[in-house]
């Protein structure tokens, strides 16, 4: 037997917090009642959400699908919108079982990679704090920090959720892909904004921004080039999605596994 949330994301229904969620809003049953946070089932047990009986022991034997998404600005990492805006989930190719679950979100500002799989406990495990795993992202920056300003984003800066710290930062000056093709559309004014490429191992809600913001910098532009041991195709265009092969996800289930201490990125200036 196994815990319910974990059971359900196995099978591809959704990330193991959505599904604590559905269980929270009392929209999961098994065996006629209502479950709780804790509960176990198994595979040939009676589950069903919103009255709605789920096919689980197809979808926990079948294999783990990846996509690579290049997300654009103005969509939103949901699969519905009060505001209707587009949503990522607008433009995919269905998978072959299950559903897309996002490993993590992007802003509707923020654009670059956006990994998807069907496999809802390998999407917990990427996101999970004590896995550490590194987000790279391309910044473009309205002025020109200090190096004292870099060197105290790497040492840290308190932020209203806790402290917080850039892993790596380096200048970005000349062009990997001209930085991006100017990060996505537009060029930057000349001697009027700068560009970084920062590394970071967690996933909090627009941490990258908060920390510039903290140091007193705007974020104009803002692109994620690499999750993880995954990087964002150099031929891929914004809107355009890549099924990833099974080495990829091979390569994502050892970077999902909990980092020892001596395996913890240490800080520096790169």
């Amino acid at each position: 037997m196994t815990r319910l949330q974990k059971l359900l994301a196995a099978a591809g229904l959704g990330s193991r917090r959505t599904v604590e969620d559905w269980i929270r809003a009392g929209r999961v049953t098994v065996a006629g009642r209502t479950a709780q946070l804790g509960d176990r089932a198994g595979p040939d047990d009676e589950v069903r959400l919103d009255g709605r009986k789920l096919e689980l022991r197809g979808g926990h034997e079948a294999p783990c699908e990846l996509l690579l998404y290049y997300k654009p600005l103005g969509e939103v990492t949901t699969r519905s919108d009060p505001q209707r805006r587009p949503t990522v989930f607008e433009r995919l190719p269905p998978p072959s079982h299950g559903r897309w679950i996002s490993v993590g979100r992007l802003d509707v500002n923020t654009s670059g990679l956006l990994l998807l799989t069907t496999d809802g406990e390998l999407a917990h495990r990427l996101m999970h704090p004590s896995s550490e795993v590194e987000r790279e992202y391309l910044v473009r920056l309205r002025g020109r920090p200090a190096p004292q300003v870099l060197r105290q984003l790497l040492v840290g800066v308190k932020l209203e959720d806790g402290a917080a710290r850039f892993d790596r930062i380096s200048v970005e000056e000349a062009d990997p892909g001209e930085a991006r093709r100017s990060l996505s559309g537009g060029g930057a004014e000349a001697g009027s904004h700068s560009t970084f490429r920062v590394v970071l191992h967690e996933g909090r809600n627009r941490e990258v921004r908060r920390l510039w913001q903290a140091a007193g910098f705007e974020v104009s532009r803002l692109l994620r080039i690499r999750y993880g041991p995954i990087e964002l195709p150099r031929d891929m265009r914004p809107g355009a999605s890549r099924r990833g092969e099974t080495a990829l996800i091979e390569r994502l289930r050892g970077a999902a596994r909990p980092k020892s201490r001596a395996e913890r990125p240490a800080g520096g200036h790169g």
